[in-house]
């Protein structure tokens, strides 16, 4: 059983060097059911931190949750769209064994200027958002 798997590495290998896509460090390919949404989004800012810019892809389905990442991320002022590409894909179809097209998605995003400062305001932030927030408690119930 060893020997198979020993053997099926040459080839993932071998497409990786055909096919440059495939190395690509900064792509993230999302999926509805692997994983929840914002580990995506997690994901795509660690990704944005160490590359500067991150591209999501996804097929069918999936292409709800790469656009709701990414205008997630645009909208906390993270990110900002470099390129959008739509295509379809010729897939075999596994119940019924024939070719269909399966719609596909790529979004292309940047970090913004402020990627890094939006990025620790949080963590800044916290201890005075608490402080006004007990402050107007306080208020409130005098």
């Amino acid at each position: 059983m060893a020997t198979d798997i020993v053997a099926a590495v040459p080839v993932v290998a071998e497409v990786a060097v055909k096919n440059p896509e495939m190395q690509k460090k900064n792509r993230i390919q999302v999926s509805n059911t692997k994983k929840p949404l914002f580990f995506y989004v997690n994901l795509a800012k660690r990704y944005m931190q160490q590359h500067n810019e991150v591209e999501l892809s996804a097929l069918g389905m999936a292409i709800t949750t790469v656009v709701t990442i990414a205008e997630i991320l645009k909208n906390n002022g993270l990110a900002t769209e470099k390129k959008v590409l739509t295509s379809t894909v010729g897939m075999k179809d596994e119940t019924k064994g024939r070719l269909i097209q399966k719609a596909r998605i790529e979004i292309v995003l940047r970090k913004t200027e402020k990627f890094d400062r939006v990025m620790a305001a949080p963590t800044s932030a916290a201890p005075e958002a608490a402080a006004e927030n007990k402050d107007e408690k306080q208020t409130a119930a005098a």
